[in-house]
């Protein structure tokens, strides 16, 4: 007994605030992980939405040539002879029909990837929310008690509102644990 509190609850409180540790960690590292690869893929290449076009490192329009609603992208493409003729052509594209982009018409907040990762998060924090539950039909008295509700409310809370962003209700600009 630790300050009249059975280890075996603070192991368990201990564990439930390790897993969502782990969700909170989840839902930052993808977000970042798509910015960064979003940004990879377009590196140099400026969006013009007046034109609904993309501009390439050296000036030339990439317009938008598909929309793919099955794939739920938008596919904008350059001149082919033009790419073909440009001095920087071996760093951006090996397409002889000119440089695409594949711009996904889902946001981050609805797109398929973050569904799943929001799915992992949810789960992580029900397990977690499942543990406190169980010590706590296990264990009845105050003290221990009131340490798990303690930390069974925060995470009911962080779960719900993880379960409000995974129907991808949330704006773009909205926090990744909102």
């Amino acid at each position: 007994m630790i300050d009249g509190i059975h280890p075996e609850v603070l192991m368990a409180a201990g564990y439930a605030l390790f897993l969502v540790a782990v969700a909170i960690a989840l839902e930052l590292v993808a977000r970042q992980s798509h910015k960064h690869s979003e940004g990879m893929q377009l590196a140099g290449f400026r969006y013009h939405h007046e034109h609904d076009a993309w501009e390439c490192p050296t000036g030339q329009r990439l317009g938008r040539s598909e929309t793919d609603h099955q794939r739920r992208v938008v596919v904008y493409r350059a001149i082919g002879h033009i790419c073909n003729c440009c001095g920087v052509k071996k760093n951006c594209t090996d397409s002889d029909n000119g440089r695409t982009i594949e711009h996904p018409l889902d946001s981050w907040v609805r797109s398929e990837i973050r569904r799943f990762h929001r799915g992992l998060s949810m789960t992580l924090v029900v397990l977690a929310a499942a543990i406190l539950l169980a010590e706590i039909a296990h264990f009845d008295r105050p003290r221990e008690l009131l340490l798990l509700g303690g930390f069974l409310a925060p995470i009911g809370i962080f779960g719900a509102k993880i379960a409000s962003g995974f129907r991808g209700e949330k704006k773009e600009g909205d926090s990744p644990l909102a």
